[in-house]
């Protein structure tokens, strides 16, 4: 288990330009779908939880999901797959290539400007599959685009990401007792 772990995330790791959201849809199809080692509903818990902690989003959520799976030697391992094919390439264009090579040869100029759609895409699944998971709908959809936007606007007091990330703790909460209060409600009147 732990040798198919580091071979997914290495995989995941080698293959994936564009950060750790370009990451995602990969990771879910790789984790869930193919070898389906957890649920999607798990996914997006462990998602969620990996989003709100500091830190790189593709390790952070490679450590939830072998941890998940393995313990502490599962997330290592799914951490070791995820950095070692950056490291190993950033060591082998610091090695090879110049800043000087980078911005005067034609060919690897081309290459980077051809990734940059390719990342837009893949950052823009797993937001899309993410909002259906959540069922973001028309009476929803207010939340994150109002968010993006107070989070973007750069005010001092209302472009702290973790202020959102607490108030949607605390709303997440509010939301589950009032339906857990409606749920025990309604079993007590079955009952009568």
């Amino acid at each position: 288990m732990y040798l198919s772990l580091f071979t997914t995330f290495f995989k995941i790791g080698l293959f994936t330009f564009g950060g750790g959201w370009a990451m995602i849809s990969i990771i879910e199809r790789e984790i869930v779908d193919k070898h389906k080692w957890i649920e999607r509903n798990d996914f997006l818990d462990l998602l969620a939880v990996a989003q709100s902690l500091p830190g790189i989003l593709a390790v952070n959520i490679s450590v939830a999901i072998g941890d998940r799976l393995r313990g502490t030697k599962g997330s290592m391992t799914a951490a070791l797959g995820t950095i070692l094919p950056s490291f190993l390439i950033i060591l082998a264009i610091a090695i090879f290539l110049t800043p000087d090579v980078i911005k005067n040869n034609a060919t690897v100029s081309a290459i980077f400007k051809g990734i940059r759609p390719a990342v837009v895409a893949l950052i823009i699944a797993p937001v899309i599959t993410s909002a259906k998971a959540a069922k973001i709908g028309w009476k929803t959809i207010w939340i994150p685009i109002a968010v993006a936007l107070l989070i973007w606007s750069k005010l001092p007091v209302v472009s702290n990401p973790i202020i959102y990330i607490v108030l949607g703790g605390i709303g997440g909460y509010v939301w589950y007792v009032k339906h857990a209060m409606k749920a025990k409600t309604q079993r007590k009147e079955g009952e009568r």
